[in-house]
């Protein structure tokens, strides 16, 4: 297999991390090295001969820094095709040196943003040479090989060990580095587009960073990976993985959802656990204690509980890891979680823990991306809360203020649950949830049905659904889905309203003694 030596790297890099070391090992094998600005004075200052990039161009760094590699100098050592009889001419009578290595990281742009920079300090992040030398190195492949990042500079520095790059090694360098280069401009537009409030660019582009393979995705006949974007919201990506196997595809997913639902209650007031089994919850509560908010969740449905994910929004303790590890559970993931916990969680090897340090802010905006066929489908994340205050009273009967509270409860809990949504609640517990149904009289049956099994399992004379309150994600567009409601024992509802029907509906409850509020808002999930 042909090898290509390298003679000479081109090095300008803004994250310095074993840049020295890197460098020196270069100069040892008698590569020269020529640099640019903060790195070519990082190298020298570390006793290293380094030629500065303005010996090959004849111009000295310019404009605070936006002017320094964009040369033919630069760009002409990087693009010319050395067996190429023209190119290799134009080289000689133009005094152009070939670089066979070229080693760029980019102006910290995408961490400008994380770091809440304002406007001026983000343009004055975006890198212009650097893109530039990348995508001109990485056109050339046959001759520059291209590093983009840090973690590759052991692989570099073994295959100039071996003799210099194969062109297997260089395109993979290469398409690394147009990767790079299409994340880091994806970053910069989405920034853009939101400092103009663009809501519908002309064109989306939605990059990550590999985080790691999984073995799989929802089958094991599918390929996975999980990425990084970017985003700094608390969850999943920014979570500890304490203890535990390594995450699968449905763990990150059920574990994104179940984390998204606890965060939408305040810990201070609402200490709230949620059990999610395959992207839905399947019981929620808010008490005074975790443990108690724990059991009240299991309660709902003890069934499905088996082998799902625990929310958490308050640090998990000691006497609620306990009560957790009593049945299987695939994964818990909360802000924190003290040494009682850890340590009972650890005698339980396969039992994930993840810990996020900060809960979500539910109000934060942020955008969605799912791809259909030919296209892809962009919204805004659901941000859209109700308070008491912006609820509307359709009925004869007002809603009671233990009923209001339930009512919010309810609402906020069947944001998360998979269309159609049917939540009914008592005391700030799920009693029954309903999702995913083609029909919202299913799923207001189903969830009744739910109770029933609370009380049948409990020996209970009456479901637990009687007196309770229920949540419909979106109006119901015939009676029969609140009367089917009321029949399960429900005393007050809230939904959106809009119906064509609404009037109708609003008779029924009238008719049942219902209580029903409107919200305005309606939360379909898919």
């Amino acid at each position: 297999m042909t090898r290509t030596p390298v003679r000479r790297a081109l090095l300008s890099v803004s994250d310095k991390e074993g840049l020295v070391d890197f460098a020196r090992a270069l100069h040892d094998t008698g590569i020269e090295l020529v640099s640019t600005g903060g790195t070519a004075r990082a190298i020298a200052d570390a006793g290293l001969p380094v030629r500065d990039v303005a010996e090959l161009t004849g111009y000295p760094e310019m404009m605070d820094g936006r002017v320094k590699t964009l040369h033919p100098a630069v760009h002409g050592g990087l693009l010319a095709l050395r067996d190429v009889p023209g190119h290799a001419q134009a080289m000689e009578a133009h005094g152009i040196l070939g670089i066979d290595l070229l080693v760029v990281t980019l102006y910290p742009f995408e961490e400008t943003v994380a770091g809440g920079g304002d406007f001026a300090a983000c343009v004055e992040n975006i890198d212009i040479g650097g893109p530039a030398m990348i995508r001109a190195g990485a056109k050339n492949w046959q001759h520059t090989a291209v590093v983009v990042d840090t973690g590759d500079y052991a692989g570099v520095l073994e295959a100039i060990a071996g003799g210099g790059f194969d062109a297997a090694g260089r395109q993979a360098l290469a398409a690394r580095a147009y990767a790079r280069t299409a994340a880091y401009d994806a970053a910069i537009a989405s920034w853009y587009a939101h400092q103009i409030g663009d809501e519908t660019p002309r064109r989306v582009a939605q990059a990550g960073t590999l985080e790691h393979p999984l073995r799989y995705g929802e089958n094991p006949h599918q390929a996975a990976a999980f990425y990084r974007t970017g985003d700094a919201r608390p969850g999943v990506a920014t979570a500890r993985l304490v203890q535990g196997k390594a995450l699968s595809y449905n763990n990150i997913n059920d574990a994104d959802a179940a984390f998204e639902l606890v965060s939408e209650f305040v810990p201070e007031t609402d200490v709230t656990c949620a059990i999610i089994k395959h992207a839905n919850p399947c019981g929620v509560a808010t008490r005074g204690s975790l443990i108690d908010a724990y059991r009240h969740a299991y309660r709902t449905d003890t069934t499905s509980a088996f082998g799902g994910i625990v929310a958490l929004n308050v640090p998990l303790d000691g006497e609620t890891a306990a009560e957790i590890v009593k049945i299987f559970t695939e994964v818990v993931i909360a802000p924190d979680a003290d040494d009682e916990a850890r340590a009972i969680f650890a005698a339980k090897k396969n039992l994930r823990l993840m810990l996020t340090g900060a809960l979500a802010d539910p109000l934060a905006g942020g955008r969605l991306i799912k791809p259909v066929a030919g296209g892809l489908l962009v919204q805004d994340r659901d941000a859209g809360r109700i308070e008491a205050a912006d609820l509307r009273c359709v009925t004869k009967r007002a809603p009671t203020e233990a009923e209001i509270a339930d009512l919010i409860f309810a609402w906020r809990v069947a944001k998360h649950v998979k269309s159609n949504a049917i939540v009914y609640a008592k005391d700030r517990a799920t009693v029954g949830i309903g999702a995913g149904q083609m029909s919202r009289v299913d799923s207001t049956r189903i969830a009744a049905r739910k109770a029933g099994d609370i009380a049948e399992a409990e020996g209970m004379a009456d479901s637990p659904a009687l007196g309770s309150v229920v949540a419909s994600d979106a109006f119901f567009p015939f009676a029969d889905g609140l009367l089917t409601a009321a029949e399960a024992g429900a005393s007050a509802v809230i939904q959106p309203g809009g119906s064509m029907r609404d009037e109708e509906v609003i008779a029924a409850a009238d008719e049942a003694g219902l209580a029903m509020v409107f919200t305005g808002m309606r939360h379909f999930r898919h």
